[in-house]
């Protein structure tokens, strides 16, 4: 053993917990940061105590090599016979020691614990409070969490909630606080320092309370998109009675802006539903927040909240809702005398340093018109491209409206219309004598699941006709779908709309625009590809990164012959660039004339396929 491994064993570990407190008291006005924490590197020294011969498990099991069922079966061989033991310090130990020989994984834990019977409360809850303040490894304090889940009593509670800092704790933690009852204050204080999934349980288990601070902190509660989906911001609504809230004079600045990031979110279907539909207060909860919307201070987030109900109360799903004859439009009126008065124009007009602000700002002077412009020609069919807040990804969508209803929302509702370059780029929606049919929206677990909407599209005479359409047979709600009408439109107005949407690209940013004369480039002349083997998936930007063009490409051997197996090995290559700042025609122009003089699946990733695949075609498979 050498002097620094020799130091180590000898060296006790300190605790998780004590860990997290001095994490914590070193934040300034003890306030951790806004994700919590991440857990130390797993220390690999020795134990410092010897183990228990007559503890000792018969076998153990090698680590590493366990599936998720054997090791929930190991871990609970290991840790039944040691929550009966007096000497919780014994105990706890062997513990730490049976665990790091197991190299078990904390989610087998939980599910082993919750199920372990407990022949001796008082011993296993006295062994479950001494490892959650003193274990050192995350499958050890993952024990006592599951113990004190089970056991747990109010005097656990400051403990815990410092432990619930970590990402990996946050969910056995709410579970712990939650079964113990704890204050909801402890709740809503681990809250504020949780993102992602972690807080969709916090979220959840406020949800469940019925109390004034449990409302109080859903009102303060980060909306992080990761754990705040459409469903659960209808819920969250429907908790606090936001509409009554908001509706109440005096209301505050706060309130009032996560009322409508509520709205927001509500109409998104990332839940493959609509929730702003299932919202009964919906109509009321708009009428609330807008006329108040004045009251919010000028800011980038604030800006972005109005644009984004503005968008929705023009041609997003809110449409549908039961309005009054001109309610709708008088809000939209309302939002524009707010958004073009002095104090709020002046928002967009500077020139931030950080990438994510900057971007936001950018969609902000692209899409500041369009909720409030009205067609120069209108006609039964219109056709809207939006793009959403980029504070929260999120693809283009294009929107179309029949008789000023949206129709994807409407009639299918599991996920939203295709993006422009699907729809519009290909001339998919233009109308021909030969009848075509065309997917107009795909369900978000694709067409094989839960299915997609499907439109035949014919030119008949004058006319334009949208007819045998193919959907699943129920709506998101469960409700038998109707059937939908055969809709019939002026065919010079509708082929002078369909101009129209194909040539509009004010909503498209430098990166998408560089990326569509990309992919048109790619349509024109197939054999750039075709001498590499290789075909057109699509081009597009990058789902969480915009400003990254990317370009999807399938190797297929024997394509440039003619001679390809369709059966055979097949990959897929994404090939990403940077937007440079030089003109979207530039950009194009350069990554045509790469992708014409050098192979592609020299500088692209391969992203889909077989691991199969690539060995024996020859790539690293990632």
């Amino acid at each position: 053993m050498s002097p620094q491994e020799e130091r180590a064993a000898l060296t006790p570990r300190t605790s998780l917990y004590a860990y997290a407190l001095r994490l914590r008291d070193a934040e300034p006005d003890d306030r951790p940061p806004r994700r919590g924490y991440r857990l130390p590197d797993p220390d690999t020294a020795p134990d410092t105590a010897p183990a228990s011969p007559s503890a000792a498990p018969a076998a153990t099991p090698q680590p590493g090599n366990l599936g998720w069922a054997e090791a929930r079966a190991a871990a609970t061989d290991a840790i039944a016979p040691l929550l009966s033991d007096p000497d919780t310090l014994r105990a706890a130990d062997e513990v730490h020691r049976r665990l790091r020989a197991l190299g078990t994984r904390v989610s087998p834990l939980r599910d082993a614990l919750a199920e372990l019977p407990l022949k001796d409360e008082a011993a296993a809850r006295a062994l479950g409070r001494r490892l959650v303040r003193t274990g050192t490894s995350a499958p050890a304090v993952s024990v006592g969490l599951g113990l004190l889940a089970r056991l747990g009593e109010p005097e656990d509670i400051p403990c815990l909630t410092v432990l619930g800092l970590f990402r990996t704790f946050t969910r056995p933690v709410v579970a712990a606080l939650t079964a113990i009852d704890c204050p909801t204050g402890a709740l809503v204080w681990l809250s504020r320092y949780t993102e992602g999934r972690e807080l969709r349980h916090l979220v959840d288990a406020l949800l469940a309370r019925d109390d004034r601070a449990a409302r109080d902190g859903l009102l303060t509660v980060p909306l992080d998109p990761r754990a705040v989906g459409s469903e659960t911001a209808r819920r969250i609504a429907e908790a606090v009675m936001l509409d009554d809230i908001i509706g109440d004079d005096p209301v505050d600045a706060p309130t009032l802006a996560q009322a409508g990031r509520l709205l927001v979110r509500m109409a998104r279907a990332d839940d493959y539903q609509y929730e702003v539909l299932a919202y009964d207060r919906a109509v009321a909860a708009y009428e609330a927040f807008v006329t108040r919307a004045s009251r919010l201070p000028p800011g980038l987030d604030h800006y972005a909240i109005l644009l984004s109900v503005a968008l929705d109360l023009h041609s997003g799903p809110s449409v549908l809702l039961d309005w009054r004859t001109g309610q709708r439009e008088a809000l939209l009126e309302t939002l524009e005398s707010v958004l073009t008065s002095p104090a709020w124009t002046a928002v967009p007009a500077g020139e931030p340093t950080d990438p994510g602000e900057r971007r936001r700002l950018h969609w902000m002077r692209r899409a500041a018109r369009q909720p409030f412009t009205r067609p120069a020609a209108p006609g039964r069919l219109r056709v809207e491209v939006v793009v959403r807040d980029p504070a929260v990804p999120e693809s283009v969508e294009t929107r179309l409206l029949i008789d000023g209803r949206p129709l994807v929302p409407e009639a299918f509702g599991r996920g939203p219309a295709h993006s422009p370059e699907y729809l519009l780029d290909t001339g998919r929606l233009r109308a021909a004598a030969e009848p075509r049919e065309v997917q107009l929206a795909e369900a978000y677990c694709t067409e094989g699941c839960c299915g997609a909407l499907h439109v035949t599209i014919c030119r008949d005479g004058d006319q334009v006709v949208w007819r045998d359409w193919r959907r699943p047979h129920t709506l998101p709600t469960r409700q038998p779908a109707p059937e939908l009408p055969e809709y019939r439109f002026d065919a010079a107005a509708y082929d002078a709309e369909i101009a129209r949407a194909e040539t509009d690209r004010s909503w498209a940013w430098p990166a998408r625009n560089a990326a569509r004369l990309i992919a048109a480039g790619l349509r024109d002349r197939p054999g750039i590809l075709a001498r590499w083997d290789a075909r057109l998936d699509w081009a597009g930007t990058d789902f969480g990164e915009p400003d990254t063009i990317a370009v999807s490409f399938t190797f297929r051997p024997g394509t440039a012959a003619g001679r390809q197996d369709k059966d055979g090995h097949y990959l897929q290559f994404i090939w990403d660039l940077q937007d440079d700042g030089t003109p979207p025609e530039e950009q194009a122009a350069a990554a045509l004339h790469r992708l014409s003089t050098e192979d592609p699946k020299g500088y692209a990733e391969v992203r889909g396929g077989s691991r199969e695949s690539a060995e024996a075609l020859g790539y690293p498979w990632p």
